[in-house]
């Protein structure tokens, strides 16, 4: 799966959320976001390399359910999760690295 380049303005019910199987990036914020337009190019470099991390960009706002159920308060706000679970959550990331830090904590090989 490729990154996904705009915020949906429909959301999913959170219960959808919590029930996605696999690697999941829940990204909040909007289009017109200064903060999540500056933080796209280190979101996109961060995500080579996790094809297989599904990325969900729900665009957040006042009276929008989805995002308070997040506790999100700024954005963007990126919340990673495996198998419904948060394992990660950045705001307003300042580098690639450490989103790739939180990806492979989501995206790691399984060891045997």
């Amino acid at each position: 799966m490729a990154m996904t380049p705009s915020y949906a303005t429909s959301q999913p019910p959170r219960a959808d959320i919590d029930d996605l199987a696999g690697a999941t990036v829940v990204e909040f914020g909007t289009d017109w976001c200064g903060f999540c337009r500056a933080a796209q190019p280190m979101i996109a470099q961060a995500f080579q390399g996790h094809s297989g991390v599904r990325h969900l960009k729900i665009e957040d706002g006042s009276g929008r359910l989805l995002g308070r159920s997040f506790r999100v308060k700024l954005w963007p706000t990126l919340v990673f999760m495996l198998d419904g679970r948060e394992l990660a959550r950045l705001v307003r990331p300042g580098n690639a690295s450490e989103i790739r830090d939180a990806l492979a904590l989501i995206d790691a090989p399984l060891v045997r």
